[in-house]
């Protein structure tokens, strides 16, 4: 029977052991956890930072930081363009007072009411050469069946 309370000893030890490993992973799991959100936390927070101080110096840029404000600056650039492009895409202008989409022949935001007058949509330049009565094409007459 001795044998039998050594064997339930050391069970009931192993057991422990293994519960007390489990306890320990999950804990070092839950703190990476947390010190993942933390990092990110603090990333964010250097984005935020980053960014108001770039709106307070775009104007007045440092000799040593001109080249990084010229990437960003063109990134940025680069960002409305294409979103200009895939408005054009969709057929669509954004309405100045509200922000909603809405279609680019509308004379009136459908969300808002406002109107969509001023709103400038970039015209695509086919040309450089300047307009005259020998690079102007004449109208094309379209004929319908009847």
């Amino acid at each position: 029977m001795a044998n039998w309370e050594n064997i339930k000893d050391s069970l009931f030890a192993a057991g422990r052991d293994v519960s007390q490993k489990a306890k320990e992973v999950s804990e070092v799991a839950k703190l990476k956890m947390d010190i993942h959100a933390k990092e990110d936390f603090v990333e964010k927070q250097f984005a935020i930072l980053g960014r108001a101080y770039y709106e307070v110096k775009k104007d007045n840029v440092s000799a040593e930081e001109e080249e990084q404000f010229a990437v960003i600056k063109e990134a940025l650039d680069e960002i409305e363009r294409m979103n200009q492009q895939m408005l054009d895409i969709q057929g669509v202008v954004v309405c100045p007072n509200c922000g909603k989409k809405v279609p680019a022949d509308n004379c009136y935001c459908s969300a808002c009411g406002a109107k969509l007058d001023d709103v400038v949509v970039d015209a695509e330049v086919v040309s450089e050469e300047p307009v005259t009565e020998d690079t102007v094409e004449p109208p094309v007459e379209e004929h319908t069946e009847e």
